[in-house]
């Protein structure tokens, strides 16, 4: 079952926005609360996405559906096939002949969108922002489970199993159009169809991923929070800047916002914090806490908890690192005295600051690899 953010009109052109009118570009869009938007994106070319195919992207480059950063429009800008959009846009689809002028019903455009983490998705936003009169008239998403590389030529193949998450729905122009997702499946690549041509400007694939456990066993040693293997951050006292997930990306930040960054903190006597839940029970050897970008923001001192189990199950918070200065624009590292074995980590700031990344390196145990498999299997089936 899924849920958009528009209703099938009379008027075909009833999602249309107005035509831009100068002034603020986003003064008019048409934005929407996504609950699932907490969620990492498991299309986020920082985790490894990317576009790899599309039928067609006349006007504008499928790979600008993956940018990170929202679309940007600018009236005067053209090129020799026309106005330049920061989006995917195909040209306009043709009848057969000039008595049948209209593309026939079935007809559409596609993009193959590989999944940096696979995993299960709760929720896509395809956002047509800048797109008022050229957005697509519906979209409709597939997706399927296809391991190891695969190229575009072996995703079209017909023996590939596509299922339909998102029928054919319509969409607003120069608006964020939500989908929940209630599939249980774990997938790997989607596919975006535009019916039956058009602009969408971003395309977010939010969800849980979902490691493959046999991948995390053959390298041993694994960074157990990462966002790649599984790593959730479930909670913060501050998200003003920017989502505490960046923490747990991987690779290193490449600007200031790239990683968590609180307000400054007024109330004497607390702190900000950040939880996380490891992609299943671990036990954690060593620890880097990395401060890079973050000059005269960084967090003055951290602590770091853990705690093995949850609420439910009573467990309680341990020490694993006492209460340490940093430094700022450094990448620190701690060799811990013992292992530590949890589930749960929260990194304390004190009093407040930004922290840019955050590795926990150690190795599944015994029952935390039984509870992967377990999950991977539930998830993983045809």
């Amino acid at each position: 079952m899924t849920t958009t953010t528009a209703a099938h009109p009379e008027d075909p052109h009833a999602n249309d926005a107005a035509p831009y009118g100068g002034g603020d570009p986003y003064a008019d869009y048409r934005g929407g609360d996504f609950p699932f938007a907490e969620l990492v994106d498991l299309a986020d070319r920082r985790l490894g996405a990317g576009v790899i195919a599309a039928n067609d992207e006349f006007f504008a480059e499928r790979e600008n559906l993956l940018i990170r950063e929202r679309a940007v429009f600018d009236p005067e800008h053209f090129g020799h096939k026309g106005k330049i959009m920061d989006g995917w846009e195909t040209r306009r689809r043709r009848g057969v002949d000039g008595a049948q002028p209209f593309p026939a019903p079935d007809d559409h455009d596609w993009a193959i969108v590989r999944l940096g983490a696979p995993g299960v998705i709760r929720g896509i936003v395809v956002d047509t922002a800048h797109f008022r009169g050229n957005y697509p008239q519906r979209v409709s998403i597939q997706a399927a489970a296809v391991e190891g590389s695969p190229s575009a030529e072996q995703l079209l193949d017909a023996d590939v199993k596509w299922e339909e998450l998102v029928p054919p729905a319509p969409v607003r122009g120069h608006a964020a159009n939500g989908f929940h997702i209630t599939s249980e499946r774990r997938f790997t690549h989607i596919r975006l169809c535009q019916h039956p041509d058009g602009g969408v400007a971003r395309l977010r694939v939010h969800g849980e991923v979902v490691p493959d456990p046999e991948w995390l066993g053959l390298l041993g040693t694994v960074d157990l929070v990462s966002v790649l293997n599984g790593g959730v951050y479930e909670d913060a006292s501050d998200k003003f800047y920017s989502s505490p997930t960046q923490i747990i990306l991987p690779g290193t930040s490449r600007k200031m916002d790239d990683g968590w960054e609180n307000r400054r903190r007024r109330v004497r006597d607390t702190n900000d914090w950040v939880r996380f839940r490891l992609v299943a029970q671990g036990a954690i050897r060593a620890v880097e806490i990395d401060t890079a970008y973050l000059k005269g923001n960084s967090a003055g001192w951290i602590a770091l908890s853990g705690r093995n189990g949850g609420p439910e199950e009573n467990a309680e918070w341990f020490e694993i690192i006492p209460r340490t200065k940093l430094q700022p624009d450094t990448l620190h590292r701690f060799k811990l005295p013992a292992q530590a074995v949890a589930t749960h980590v929260r990194l304390d700031a004190f009093p407040d600051g930004g922290v840019a990344r955050m590795r926990l390196h150690g190795a599944l145990t015994e029952q935390g690899a039984a509870e992967l498999r377990a999950r991977y299997e539930e998830v993983a089936g045809q």
